[in-house]
This record gives structure tokens, C-alpha cells and sequence, in this order.
């Protein structure tokens, strides 16, 4: 239980990471005005977030 969790944690972090890396880039080749910025972000990071966890507790309770 404790690895599956380390594991997916680690997982998460790097897709989260990678997403907000492209997320960036598309920011810049899409040339959106800074002010929008934080805004996209949080709203691909928020349904990102709820992505991860639906596939936490799939993965859990399979």
C-alpha cells in the first residue's frame, strides 16, 4: 500500500510537473497576455489534480 503510494505520488509530481511545462509553452507560442496566465494555469492544474486523484482511488479500490 505504502510503495503504491510513493510510487503514484512521485508519478503525479512529475506529471504535474511536465503538464505546467507545456501548459507554459503553449502560453507563449499562443502569445496569451500575461495577465491570463495564472488562470489557465489554475484551471488545467485543478482538473489535472482531479484527474490524478480519480486515478489514485481507481487504482486503489481495483
Amino acid at each position: 500500500m505504502i510503495s503504491i503510494l510513493f510510487v503514484f505520488v512521485l508519478f503525479a509530481a512529475f506529471i504535474l510537473f511536465y503538464i505546467n511545462k507545456l501548459t507554459d509553452s503553449l502560453c507563449i507560442q499562443k502569445e496569451i497576455p500575461a495577465d491570463k496566465h495564472a488562470k489557465i494555469f489554475r484551471t488545467i492544474n485543478i482538473l489535472v489534480t482531479i484527474l490524478l486523484i480519480s486515478s489514485f482511488v481507481e487504482i486503489l479500490y481495483t
